[in-house]
């Protein structure tokens, strides 16, 4: 999958595109709590961790 794709899956629904980039580990369920508790940290924290892990 594309990084493009999975860019604008993390700005849709930021979850989905963590776990298209790592899976269910660590940086998943943070990146849930965080776009629970604001829909932008959960952006941000999506497209950091894809942009990072290429």
């Amino acid at each position: 999958m594309g990084d493009v794709l999975r860019i604008i899956l993390a700005i849709l629904l930021p979850p989905l595109g963590v776990f298209f980039q790592v899976g269910f580990g660590l940086q998943f369920w943070i990146n849930i709590l965080l776009t629970l508790l604001g829909y932008i940290p959960g952006i941000v924290h999506a497209i950091w961790i894809i942009a990072r892990n290429d």
